[in-house]
């Protein structure tokens, strides 16, 4: 049996674990040779692999433009050193990678979007178009205005806070995820609007000049339980949907505000604390297989992977009753995939059947009794220019302490992110995510979901509390300049309460 090497494109966290599960986790019906290998990564993920004794392999690029991307894929494809590919950034399908690998004569082997495809996620009102000839439900009611008249912001704001209890403004093409700005009462419509315009008035120039339009997706509040769908996809139309995760995108706890950003994630718990069957199924005949049959029709289907934000409606029995698509994503999310890929046996023959056309063959084999939970470990405040932290101003170039065998003994895998290593193998942070905490636990018989996810969240942050994970402060080489969010995870405790 061949060995089959699968790439994960990308510099992040999500990247490294798909790669390391791919090479080690264990298929009980697809038992194939898989070897999981990262395309660029980050300076640290090398040295962090080999000393960890990991099996991952590395495909160097020379810095992260799209143009050295793709002819590091092109020459490791030419010469052996990767069978295939998975986009992780959505930057790179914007800016057209796969067109560029596809150009080679490997577009078969790349899984991603290409160029025509990618307006999926790169432009949101296009997005919401198709989404209405589809029958995909979406907000009960939306528009498009001119960014750069206020007054009809203004009144498509008051008539969704009326109609609809609030309004959300929404810079319509990518933005990390940060660029919804929620409007819950009359009195936030002037700050959160010239809010988003100080922040977008740049890129808004750079599209259509100083003098605009400049286009502005206004829709209304959706209530509901947030809930997003990994759904892998392949070139017939088949397609497989992945365990969920619950995501914590604010900084803090609570909702997000002006002092409470949404983030790149601060951590993730899977499965959602109300995934079932029923809303699985829900997920597939509402929005999988519509958007699928969209795609084709309008010839952009191709491997890939497509990420929903859904709000989902329940009945008292916690039944769905009613999905709701807000945006659509083209690649997984970050740090959302990595307690999905740590629930999975079999990624490695699932990217392969998205290859080959056979993914209606291989069925997700998840660890259905555990639970995973992931911890971003980011830059806290403090510094020589007394910084904010993440996600505002941030220290670099501190040094990271880590208690290897403690993780090792705890089962608590921790992922490199935002780091680097010096030539001695000295390990610093490079700012923002520096790092995840990711481990699993299983339900013990009669055991709640719930008191085994509290399990696993206080063993993580007990690791944290000890200082087993620590970047040490100019200022203070007793402390810790990492922070993180000590409510992830908690919420499965807290949905179980809901039940009569």
């Amino acid at each position: 049996m061949s060995r089959i090497r699968i790439g994960y494109v990308g510099t992040d966290g999500r990247s490294f674990l798909a790669a390391l599960e791919t090479s080690r986790a264990t298929s009980e019906f697809h038992p194939g040779d898989y070897q999981g290998v990262v395309v660029r990564g980050t300076p640290a993920m090398p040295p962090f692999a080999r000393k960890m004794g990991w099996p991952v392999e590395f495909v160097p690029v020379a810095d992260n433009s799209v143009e050295a991307y793709g002819e590091a894929l092109v020459r490791a494809f030419r010469e052996g050193t990767l069978d295939l590919a998975l986009v992780m950034p959505e930057g790179l399908i914007f800016q057209g990678l796969v067109d560029r690998v596809a150009e080679a004569g490997f577009g078969s082997r790349i899984i991603g979007l290409d160029e025509r495809g990618a307006f999926l996620e790169a432009d949101k009102l296009a997005c919401k178009q198709l989404c209405r000839e589809a029958g995909i439900p979406v907000a009960p009611s939306w528009c498009e205005v001119d960014a750069r008249d206020y007054r009809a912001v203004l009144a498509a704001a008051l008539a969704y806070l009326h109609d609809h209890g609030g309004a959300v403004l929404k810079y319509p093409y990518s933005a990390g995820g940060k660029g919804a700005r929620l409007i819950l009462n009359a009195w936030e419509v002037r700050e959160v609007y010239e809010t988003l315009i100080a922040d977008y008035k740049q890129d808004y120039s750079q599209r259509h000049g100083k003098k605009g339009p400049w286009p502005l997706l206004v829709e209304a509040r959706m209530s509901g339980v947030e809930i997003s769908f990994t759904i892998l996809v392949e070139p017939q139309g088949h397609f497989q949907i992945l365990p969920t995760a619950m995501d914590y995108p604010e900084r803090f706890p609570g909702p997000p505000g002006l002092n409470n950003p949404i983030t790149g994630g601060m951590g993730s718990i899977s499965p959602h604390p109300f995934e079932s069957p029923e809303l699985l199924e829900m997920a597939a005949t509402s929005i999988a297989r519509p958007l699928v049959q969209a795609m084709a029709q309008r010839g952009i289907l191709r491997p890939c992977v497509l990420y929903p934000g859904c709000f989902v409606s329940f009945d008292a029995a916690w039944r769905p009753t009613a999905i709701r698509v807000c945006e659509i994503n083209i690649r997984p999310g970050e740090p959302e995939f990595q307690p999905v890929v740590k629930r999975l046996r079999n990624l490695g023959a699932l990217i392969q059947a998205m290859a080959a056309s056979r993914l209606h063959e291989v069925a997700p084999e998840v660890r259905a009794d555990q639970v995973s939970l992931c911890l971003a470990l980011v830059t806290g405040p403090g510094g020589p220019k007394q910084q904010k932290g993440y996600p505002w101003s941030l220290t670099k170039g501190e040094v990271l302490e880590m208690d290897f065998d403690y993780l090792d003994k705890k089962n608590i895998t921790l992922v490199p992110s935002a780091m680097d290593c010096t030539e001695d193998g000295v390990f610093k942070s490079d700012g923002s995510r520096v790092a995840f905490l990711v481990a699993n636990a299983t339900v013990k018989a009669g055991q709640k979901r719930g008191a085994a996810a509290e399990v696993l969240r206080q063993r993580l942050l007990t690791a944290f509390d000890l200082g087993k994970v620590r970047v040490i402060p100019r200022e203070n080489e007793a402390g810790n300049r990492l922070d993180l969010r000590r409510d992830v995870g908690a919420h499965f405790a807290v949905a179980e309460a809901l039940l009569p």
